[in-house]
């Protein structure tokens, strides 16, 4: 079990149970992306010079508007993985994402870990995240990623079953944190960056400390402009 816990934080045991950490080939083709299929020195697809950047936890009716306006005046496309109690409460700020360009993922109905719930729970959990995503915007996800990260064998049963692809991250920004700043935040989510990485930020505060997402939106442009001065770009 202890494997499911630190997958995230282990790349050795995220390998074993099959949890992308950073945009691998199997990602790329269900986010239907462009591959080069030659590059040098490894012969197997790869996304040259772009990372992912992702936003879990929205939609929210002040922190997701802001983030989408800084993604805008980038020109920048995310991901956003959301939690179905909000979308039913918000389907017009799902739309909005569709609308702009984003990409909508599932993040679960609650937001809750995995481990403390029965296989009946999270096979109801699945279903009504999917539906809540499904009547708004009338599109199936095919990428989740469970609450803190943390998958039990049951729930990751579950969502292959359903066709979704669990993603991860590589880096994040720890914005849900009360005592940080936005220049912590991009500081943390840019060190080391490189091509295919999975960068997460939280565009709603719903169950991290009050108010946070406004750090983030403070630290989304530097962390754009950190990206392009590096030559990445964005998927």
């Amino acid at each position: 079990m202890l494997r499911y816990v630190f997958a995230v934080h282990r790349r050795a045991w995220a390998r074993q149970l099959g949890l992308p950490l950073t945009l691998t080939p199997e990602l790329a083709t269900a986010m239907a992306l462009e591959v080069d299929p030659t590059p040098p020195l490894t012969g197997h697809p790869v996304l040259r010079d772009r990372v992912a950047v992702t936003f879990d936890d929205g939609p929210h009716p002040e922190g997701t508007p802001a983030v989408l306006e800084v993604l805008a005046e980038y020109g920048v496309k995310a991901t956003f993985f959301v939690v179905g109690e909000q979308v039913v409460k918000r389907p017009e700020l799902l739309r909005r994402i569709a609308a702009d360009g984003h990409r909508i993922a599932l993040h679960g109905y609650e937001h809750a870990l995995h481990l403390r719930r029965s296989r009946e729970a999270m096979d109801e959990d699945f279903t009504r995240g999917i539906a809540a995503i499904e009547d708004a915007v009338d599109l199936t996800p095919v990428l989740h990623r469970p609450p803190y990260g943390i998958y039990s064998p049951w729930s990751l049963q579950n969502a292959r079953a359903r066709g979704l692809n669990p993603m991860l991250w590589s880096a994040w920004g720890r914005d849900w944190r009360r005592f940080t700043t936005p220049n912590r935040i991009a500081r943390r989510a840019l060190v080391g960056i490189q091509s295919g990485d999975v960068i997460l930020l939280h565009d709603a505060d719903f169950y991290s400390a009050q108010r946070s997402y406004e750090r983030t939106v403070g630290a989304l442009p530097l962390i754009l402009a950190g990206l392009k001065s590096g030559g990445l770009d964005t998927v």
